[in-house]
């Protein structure tokens, strides 16, 4: 193995929707559980130009060869592609205890707490905590079509990869949710998400509701996260900027009639 590079088996928690990437036509933002239990963040990943054997899904174990990016996060990993190996996919029984477990010593007490953790100590920039009252989801309009230098990215071909036969789609809105923490001091929050089944759930439904998608659309995203679902957000900083926060990934296993240990903040 080459130097720097080192070998690692992490749990994929988080996938995000591709955006256009210089370095490799298109890219997704992945974030992942190492198997001594520690974030990382893997960049870029092109999914869709990935070869079929290579492509894991949110919940699955993968061996892979990683080099510390020059990415000033400490959690930030390049990654091998063709050093995949896909391994075990860790299933919803049980209440998702095994999903469960994985996270809960990760889980933080709020959003606020992660934010005061990482100006403290510089560390993290990703992060799992339970919403104390998630209050609604926001869907707004955003650009419908890539800019021309986003399209012209998304078309090109590198010298390792050959662009999509079909060019990745523009989700023309933005979805964020407004939440409060349990912090006495929490004013509240209102995060975009980016989450890659949000994201592809707007394009299923845009076709087989028309107009109508919203209805399904905020079923799932709202209702459901609120009155059904025992909804934590995995959250992570913007590369660009890095005080700034996104909710990368939704986690929401049903809730229990009796909660567990697991459950307590």
């Amino acid at each position: 193995m080459a130097a720097g590079w080192i070998k690692k088996k992490v749990l994929i928690a988080v996938r995000t929707y591709p955006v256009p990437a210089k370095s490799s036509i298109e890219a997704s933002c992945t974030a992942a559980i190492t198997d001594d239990g520690q974030w990382i963040r893997l960049f870029p990943v092109p999914y869709r130009l990935m070869d079929q054997e290579k492509r894991f899904s949110k919940w699955q174990w993968i061996d892979v060869n990683l080099l510390k990016a020059s990415d000033s996060r400490p959690e930030s990993y390049k990654l091998n592609i063709d050093t995949i190996e896909v391994g075990e996919f860790v299933g919803t029984q049980n209440n998702w205890r095994a999903r469960r477990d994985v996270i809960k010593p990760l889980k933080r007490h709020s959003m606020c707490a992660i934010r005061q953790e990482r100006e403290e100590k510089g560390a993290p920039t990703l992060g799992v905590f339970r919403p104390h009252e998630i209050k609604r989801l926001i869907i707004e309009p955003a650009a419908e079509t890539w800019t021309a230098a986003e399209e012209a990215i998304l078309k090109q071909d590198t010298l390792f990869e050959k662009a999509p036969a079909h060019t990745l789609e523009k989700i023309p809105f933005n979805f964020r949710y407004e939440f409060q923490c349990g912090e006495v001091e929490c004013s509240g929050h209102t995060m975009m998400c980016t989450d890659w089944e949000m994201a592809e759930a707007y394009r299923s439904w845009r076709g087989k509701y028309g107009e109508e998608w919203a209805t399904a659309f905020r079923q799932k995203f709202e209702t459901e996260m609120i009155q059904k679902n025992d909804t934590h957000f995995f959250v992570g900083t913007v590369h660009q900027h890095p005080g700034s926060w996104i909710i990368v990934g939704l986690f929401y296993p049903p809730k229990q009639a009796i909660p567990d240990l697991f459950d307590s903040d």
